[in-house]
């Protein structure tokens, strides 16, 4: 560490006479003109952590929700996740240091959280589109540059992106591909299938009006409108055009004031939503038939999201460990109705995502959203790979079910009186003559996976045979061996057993 280049860059980034900033679940915020010297040490300290942890860390510069004139800064950890909580303190540490401080104070977080200095560092950096946020990433980077680190500057980003791009390369590539193209493929084909299953009232063609809060949200959801454009019609609203970052707008001024955002027209039974400032947020909402606005905030989304995945693993008689992480703010009645009718447990935490976020990797699906629309659901590894599980044997069954037909073999028998064979049981059994169904049921017991009947046509004096099995050339096997039991036992006449379709 040449500490000596760091006090050198250090005085480049003054940090403002007796200003007190704490590292919170949102990072640092504050007015963007007292930021400066934060995000230098940011740029420090991600550096520090990547050493630390071994992996690439993320720096995202935005105050999501706060007005366009406030800015801020957070770090992700190596799964996308927060920051860790003892790395919240040595942020707070290093941000408040005095200049003359700041050599002491990197070399105390170095010890104390064991940071072998020698290692290689990576950090990846996005921002909004607040006025000030490029030449604060530039901080960032000079604070990133200075300890020796290499970095990523991925641009205007969502927070969620960055969270992406940072698992998507710590888990080198398993979580999915660390691009903006891989992003959008990853969460539209998910959108995609999930919205196949979904029942619509003949609403084949979605649409959506969205709120982007004039911010980056705007800009992101306009580049992945297109993948999936044929199952949603989406309205930009508030896209940055005109008005101010958040203001009269975006999902927090749509929680506190309980209406619209301004720009917006609404009709009745429409689908409407709100994102905030860096899009990590959202709410939706509507107006009925009498033109009273509902509100689908964070309670209400996780209790959908919870009550359908019980009821998906209740249909699957899978018993995977879900749970609903609230905070004392969530609505009461959310609660009740998870606990009472869902069945679904719920806990509660302090206010803030990360102690949400916590909570919520004890389960192996964990839901957690605050009213204000900031959540998401956690699946463990075990969960993952058991979903992986009840995916891919779902797909077995389709294929099975696929060949199944393939080895469906119906052949036809000239008798002499089609009326000598009578059926039962949906005409999967044969009554008479006696004896043929005793030879089908000993014919079927030497093949796997199979079945077979026979029917007498309505028309005429032919004997239809219906045969299953694990492959074609058993179905075709079966098929030929119970025709010849009906030409034994029923009259049968002419050449042997045909094919037919």
């Amino acid at each position: 560490m040449d500490l000596d280049a760091i006090t050198k860059h250090s005085a480049l980034h003054i940090k403002p006479n007796g200003l007190i900033l704490q590292y919170g679940t949102a990072g640092f915020r504050a007015k963007a003109e007292h930021l400066d010297h934060v995000m230098f040490r940011m740029g420090l300290l991600a550096v520090l952590r990547s050493k630390q942890t071994k992996s690439t860390i993320g720096v995202m510069v935005t105050a999501s929700h706060n007005p366009e004139e406030d800015n801020g800064v957070k770090l992700i950890d190596p799964l996308g996740e927060m920051l860790a909580p003892s790395w919240e303190e040595h942020a707070t540490c290093l941000a408040n240091a005095e200049e003359q401080d700041m050599q002491r104070v990197l070399m105390d977080i170095s010890e104390k959280a064991a940071v072998d200095l020698q290692r290689k560092a990576f950090v990846v950096i996005g921002r909004d589109t607040r006025p000030s946020s490029e030449k604060l990433s530039q901080s960032v980077i000079d604070g990133i540059t200075v300890l020796g680190g290499q970095f990523h500057d991925y641009g205007l980003l969502t927070t969620p992106q960055l969270h992406y791009m940072v698992c998507c390369r710590n888990t080198h590539g398993g979580y999915g591909t660390a691009t903006i193209e891989g992003y959008y493929q990853k969460l539209s084909k998910a959108f995609v299938e999930l919205t196949k299953q979904a029942f619509c009232s003949g609403d084949e063609n979605r649409s959506l009006k969205v709120d982007c809060a004039n911010g980056i949200g705007a800009l992101k959801l306009r580049e992945m409108e297109h993948y999936f454009s044929q199952g949603l019609t989406v309205q930009l609203f508030n896209d940055g055009t005109k008005g101010k970052l958040n203001h009269l707008c975006g999902a927090d001024f749509v929680k506190s004031h309980q209406k619209p955002p301004q720009g917006m027209e609404m009709k009745s039974n429409e689908r409407c939503c709100s994102f905030d400032g860096d899009a990590d947020r959202i709410v939706y909402y509507y107006r009925d038939t009498d033109g009273q606005f509902h509100l689908i905030d964070g309670d209400k989304i996780a209790t959908l999201i919870s009550s359908f995945l019980k009821e998906l693993l209740l249909e699957v008689e899978e018993s995977l460990n879900i749970g609903v992480v609230q905070t004392a703010y969530a609505n009461g009645s959310s609660t009740r109705y998870l606990e009472e009718v869902m069945k679904v447990p719920v806990y509660c935490t302090k206010t803030g995502v990360k102690h949400l976020h916590h909570k919520a990797q004890e389960f192996d699906i964990g839901v957690y959203f605050e009213a204000n629309g900031h959540g998401t659901v956690l699946f463990s590894k075990a969960a993952e790979m058991k979903i992986k599980q009840l995916a891919e044997e779902l797909e077995d069954k389709k294929r099975k079910a696929a060949k199944m037909l393939e080895n469906m073999i119906n052949l036809f028998n000239q008798v002499v009186d089609r009326q000598l064979i009578s059926t039962t049981d949906a005409e999967r059994r044969a009554v008479t003559p006696p004896g043929l169904q005793e030879a089908i049921d000993d014919l079927v017991k030497k093949y796997k996976l199979s079945r077979a009947f026979v029917r007498p046509s309505g028309t005429e004096d032919v004997v239809r045979v219906y045969a299953e099995a694990d492959s074609q050339a058993s179905a075709d096997s079966l098929a030929r061996e119970v025709s010849l039991a009906v030409c034994q036992l029923a009259g049968g006449v002419g050449e042997s057993p045909q094919l037919g379709f």
